[in-house]
């Protein structure tokens, strides 16, 4: 295939992802277009390496972390008598890494199983949960990136959670493994699975059963750690994808592990932290492209040939801002108050900042305000009949015209001046209540 070929066939391709409307084709191939949209983006995102520097980040970060959240995992578990089941999830995590995986679980049991919290002091059990917290804080800053979310929780919220992450996701693990042995373990489960067909679903259960928990934990982790309202659609599409990811790069390492004796006895002691580096950045860039794609299934206003935030023009940006008003309008008589920008955002199916932009220069002018609430939410700044339509579309104008200095003819101000005269005969007396009427 020649070089103009190539050209030819990615320029069509660019066309039929980018140019195509979703409406006018069937829900099938809508569906494989929005899919094939999220994976591009997905892709170039990859690319562009900020996927990849944040995973690798977070590798350091774990490596800080791994012990003191071990650690405090350990003693919890300890105190129900049940920190045996520790090791045998670590072996599992790390089972892709072969016999060395095996060695190295047992290594790091010996080590945390060493350390005692009561005996640390103070000082030492701050700088623990200190440590501990400033890995998770890690995440989500990751996972706000992604999200186009700035601010993180305030301290109070983000210690609440995360120790509630570490002290209650253990023993949820260990009450879920010790229920689904008693179940399995009783005469009358036993007696059931040995009907047919039961034994062979039980079976074709049992395989599924890892991907089913990896998918929940990854939907879970999509849910619970962006500071932001994720909906259980586009993470559950997340983690699934995520899920199967995370299974199928573990197969695809525990057979370089089998092929690489070589690079054994090259590295020699060294290899097992290699190997374990490695694999903690596939794990950590997997969980990352989850949260990429909950990202873009739930924002289709990023789903566009740059991704990004793209300029709007005084027109479009007018025809927004109107919109913003009826919306919050709306919402504001039935009592609701639901929306934020960020809802706003995906209900007009455009990119968080084009929105923030719009609602920012309402907001200077009094004509939306935000209230006080841990997750606040926009409402029209005063009554809908105080709001002239004439006076949103002029904010707009004002706010994006207001540098720019033009020096124009007499007979191209007069245009000018009789379109505005015209566009405030026609809009005189209509307020934002108007609009709600149609």
């Amino acid at each position: 295939m020649t070089g103009k070929k190539i050209i030819r066939w990615l320029e069509r391709f660019q066309h039929w992802l980018w140019d195509t409307d979703t409406a006018t084709v069937t829900p099938v191939r809508a569906k494989g277009l929005i899919a094939a949209r999220i994976l591009y983006r997905v892709i170039h995102d990859l690319m562009q390496g900020q996927l990849t520097l944040r995973a690798m980040s977070l590798v350091y970060t774990t490596l800080l972390s791994l012990v003191p959240l071990l650690a405090l995992s350990f003693s919890l578990l300890k105190a129900f008598g049940v920190h045996n089941q520790l090791e045998p999830l670590l072996q599992n995590f790390l089972a892709p890494m072969g016999e060395k995986g095996v060695e190295l679980s047992a290594q790091i049991v010996q080590f945390v199983s060493n350390i005692s919290v009561g005996v640390l002091g103070s000082v030492g059990l701050v700088l623990l949960i200190y440590t501990v917290v400033s890995l998770l804080q890690k995440v989500e800053e990751a996972f706000n990136f992604i999200w186009h979310v700035s601010n993180l929780r305030n301290l109070p919220q983000r210690l609440s959670g995360y120790l509630s992450v570490v002290m209650v996701g253990p023993m949820l693990v260990v009450t879920a493994l010790g229920i689904t042995a008693s179940v399995l373990s009783s005469s009358l489960v036993s007696a059931v699975l040995a009907i047919e067909p039961f034994g062979s679903l039980f079976y074709a259960l049992s395989k599924l059963l890892p991907y089913l928990l990896v998918i929940g934990a990854f939907t879970a982790t999509y849910l619970i750690i962006p500071n932001t309202t994720v909906r259980w659609r586009s993470a559950l599409l997340g983690g699934v994808v995520a899920g199967i990811l995370w299974e199928t790069v573990g197969w695809g390492f525990a057979a370089f592990i089998v092929s690489s004796a070589k690079y054994t006895a090259i590295y020699s002691g060294f290899a097992i932290v290699i190997l374990f580096l490695v694999w903690l950045y596939l794990n950590w860039l997997v969980l990352l492209m989850g949260a990429s794609i909950a990202f873009y299934h739930q924002n289709p206003g990023y789903q566009t040939r740059h991704g990004g935030h793209t300029q709007l023009g005084l027109h479009r940006q007018q025809t927004l801002a109107l919109e913003i008003m009826r919306v919050l309008g709306e919402s504001f008589q039935r009592g609701e108050n639901r929306y934020s920008a960020e809802s706003l955002a995906s209900e007009f199916a455009l990119p968080r900042e084009s929105v923030d932009e719009v609602v920012e220069k309402l907001r200077r002018e009094g004509l939306v305000v935000q209230s006080c609430e841990d997750s606040p939410h926009l409402m029209p700044g005063r009554d809908l009949q105080a709001i002239g339509l004439k006076e949103v579309l002029d904010v707009i104008a004002d706010e994006t015209t207001q540098s720019i200095e033009v020096n124009v003819s007499e007979g191209v101000f007069d245009v000018m001046h009789e379109l505005d005269e015209a566009i405030e005969e026609h809009l005189a007396g209509k307020t934002v209540r108007d609009l709600l009427e149609h």
